[in-house]
């Protein structure tokens, strides 16, 4: 039987320049990705540099990028694809959740 991903990233999440620090040389092993309580409906995802990996986090590695799912959010975001979006106005992070029931109107937050 197939094992189930946690997290997965596109290519272009992966390859964006976005995802190496620019000012000062640090030593950094990963992404950190998880969720907090903020906005009308609940939920809203963090994304912050990761310098090791927790106790209990999980680990996932695409094309030498490792990013590392906090053990709070792992069921929220069990199966949620991230992708990298550059525009001429916007930069973003784009999160596809199969888990999420209901967003609010601004796409800030989310409930599962």
């Amino acid at each position: 039987m197939a094992s189930r991903a946690i997290g997965r990233a596109t290519v272009r999440a992966v390859t964006s320049k976005r995802l190496t620090p620019q000012k000062a040389p640090l030593t950094l092993h990963g992404v950190l990705i998880g969720v907090k309580t903020r906005g009308c409906n609940g939920l809203t995802y963090t994304l912050d540099y990761a310098d090791k990996k927790g106790k209990f986090d999980e680990e996932v590695v695409q094309d030498g990028v490792k990013v590392f799912i906090d053990a709070k959010a792992q069921l929220t975001l069990l199966g949620t694809e991230m992708d990298y979006h550059e525009d001429k106005l916007t930069s973003e992070f784009i999160f596809n959740n199969p888990n999420i029931k209901g967003t609010c109107g601004c796409g800030e937050s989310f409930n599962v």
